[in-house]
């Protein structure tokens, strides 16, 4: 069995000051706090612009209309029907 020699123990390896500075980086299965937090928000980016586009696009169903966008503030007057019921297909 091998032993370090007292000397050896009692001083650290010499560690210059020029060199490169490393530090513990702590990550989730490889993904550090900064990628998952980049991530998140693009996600959350891409999921808001889905969003407004499947509600863009279902703008014309009256359903749609009535339930959802005459019940957000400020722009839901503009949804509101004023067609007499002779007029009016649906």
């Amino acid at each position: 069995m091998v032993f370090q020699t007292p000397i050896r123990q009692a001083y650290p390896s010499y560690k210059s000051p020029y060199g490169p500075k490393y530090h513990y980086q702590p990550n989730v299965a490889g993904w550090t706090f900064k990628q998952i937090g980049s991530l998140g928000f693009k996600a959350g980016a891409f999921g808001g612009v889905a969003l407004f586009a499947v509600i863009f696009y279902a703008s014309g169903i009256p359903k749609v209309k009535k339930d959802i966008l005459q019940k957000i503030p400020f722009i839901g007057s503009h949804y509101i029907n004023e067609v007499p019921a002779s007029d009016n297909p649906f």
